[in-house]
């Protein structure tokens, strides 16, 4: 052991004395603390934000005075996805996807409202996570430190020295680990901090601590895989070339070409397509605004039957209540079916992607680090579902209140007659039908099973470089 720590000792001292290395210290640290800075600012000032919006739309929404309650249904409402705490370490797509909702009748609106503001303000630098960091900066530092830490050893004819003072293969290359190893806790510990700064945001302590473990696997993957090149090469700069060659394949260029595969073997509607479709669908349905369309013709009958009635004036339901509550529920039927149909093929596409994981380590830890963080594209699946629950309750629960407590002849005669126009005006207590919103991710448990299989490539790197590099040991003094 007393050598182990005398080999560690020796590399730092090495590293202390390189102005490469102290450049690469400096640099790098700075470039972590100006992340974890920008991150937990940013994060901070959305959660504020949009928690005080959400409180904001809703008190003005139930502030609303007596009014005709298809009015409210098209005054509709407004719901904002608060960042969830481990968004400090990883926004996700986030910041991609919008992350604010309208709520209306008649209609299915998409989320909006993505942070272009910090785009604007900071420029590219507005990307630059503590997650970037320790998924794509931090791994080259490790090469850059970390390239010739056993190789040099070779080259300056100082392996045989201390394989003749009795220095194994193996103990050398356990020092050689504990050093790039501690180096790598000193970079880890602010990851641990922001860990702890979100369980105190009300994260659990599984799905925080999970985030740095599959971080820590991540790190001592490149460790590893730094360590095996270095001893199984001969020359530095082929270390070097090796090890910055796999940075760039996997950080970049496989992900650049998993994402055009993807999107080429499981194309999905655009949008302005899409949208014709769904258009076309809908204008089957008929105009919930005009009880006399056609569509609704057979809905008159039965009502007519039903109550034993010959004019719909003796209805005792308003009938154009009764409209819009059947055409908003045959509407929101088909625009979920649209919908859902959507998010199946983005789901397929993002199962495509998982896939790239087992030759780009970045591209697991990325998607890792989303399931766990619960910004990931299920959870804003999630968010859109609920969102188009509240939206469809909320609408329906108003058209009820219009069916149910209007009369008819002042419905069709209010744009007219003032006097009917104030008859068909609704308590305020009425827009209670809106339920308040608060979004939350998956539970920490159902995210932590989530991020295992996801991991899985992450592991299988670690333990195959790992292993290697063990087994190489026994050839370092040839």
């Amino acid at each position: 052991m007393n050598a182990v720590l005398t080999i560690a000792l020796n590399q730092w001292r090495l590293w202390l004395r390189s102005n490469l290395a102290l450049i690469s210290f400096g640099g790098f640290t700075l470039l972590l603390l100006l992340s974890c800075l920008i991150s937990t600012q940013k994060i901070s000032s959305s959660t504020q934000v949009r928690e005080e919006l959400q409180i904001h739309a809703e008190n003005t929404f139930f502030a609303q005075p007596s009014r005709h309650p298809h009015r409210m249904i098209h005054y509709g409402h407004y719901l904002f996805r608060v960042p969830p705490p481990l968004s400090f370490i990883d926004p996700g797509i986030d910041e991609v996807s919008g992350q604010t909702i309208f709520l209306e009748g008649h209609s299915q609106n998409t989320a909006m409202f993505a942070d272009a503001k910090a785009i604007a303000n900071l420029g590219s630098i507005s990307s630059l996570s503590p997650a970037y960091f320790y998924q794509v900066f931090l791994p080259l530092f490790i090469i850059v430190i970390g390239y010739s830490i056993i190789v040099q050893e070779r080259e300056s004819r100082t392996l045989e020295n201390l394989m003749a003072q009795g220095i194994t293969g193996s103990t050398l290359y356990l020092g050689k680990s504990l050093a790039l190893y501690s180096v790598c806790f000193i970079f880890l510990s602010p990851l641990l901090l922001l860990v702890i700064l979100a369980i105190r945001g009300g994260e659990t302590s599984l799905a925080s601590y999970g985030m740095f473990l599959m971080y820590t696997v991540y790190i001592f993957f490149y460790c590893s895989l730094v360590i095996l090149v270095s001893s199984v090469t001969t020359k530095q700069n082929v270390a070097l070339a090796i090890l910055v060659a796999f940075w760039l394949i996997s950080t970049f260029i496989i992900p650049r070409i998993a994402v055009s595969a993807t999107d080429a073997t499981f194309p999905m509607m655009g949008k302005i397509e899409s949208d014709l479709a769904m258009q076309r669908e809908l204008r089957e349905l008929g105009d919930g605004h005009n009880a006399s369309d056609p569509a609704f013709s057979g809905l008159l009958d039965e009502l007519l039957a039903e109550h034993n009635v010959a004019r719909v004036e003796d209805l005792p339901v308003n009938f154009r209540g009764v409209v819009a509550l059947h055409a908003e529920a045959k509407l929101t039927k088909k625009l979920r079916q649209f919908a859902e149909n959507r998010m199946a093929s983005e789901r397929i596409q993002s199962q495509e992607l998982e896939k790239f994981g087992w030759i780009s380590p970045t591209l697991a830890i990325s998607k890792t680090s989303r399931a766990i963080a619960g910004t990931d594209l299920l959870n804003q699946h999630r968010f859109l579902r609920e969102s188009e629950e509240l939206r469809f309750d909320f609408v329906q629960g108003l058209n009820k209140v219009h069916a149910e407590e209007l009369q008819y002849s002042d419905d069709i005669a209010r744009s007219s007659d003032p006097e009917a126009e104030k008859r068909t005006r609704v308590s305020s207590e009425n827009w209670k039908a809106l339920r308040t919103f608060r979004f939350t991710p998956d539970s920490a448990e159902l995210r932590w099973d989530r991020a295992k299989s996801l991991a899985f490539p992450l592991i299988l790197w670690l333990l195959g470089c790992t292993i290697l590099g063990v087994l190489n040991t026994r050839r370092l003094a040839t």
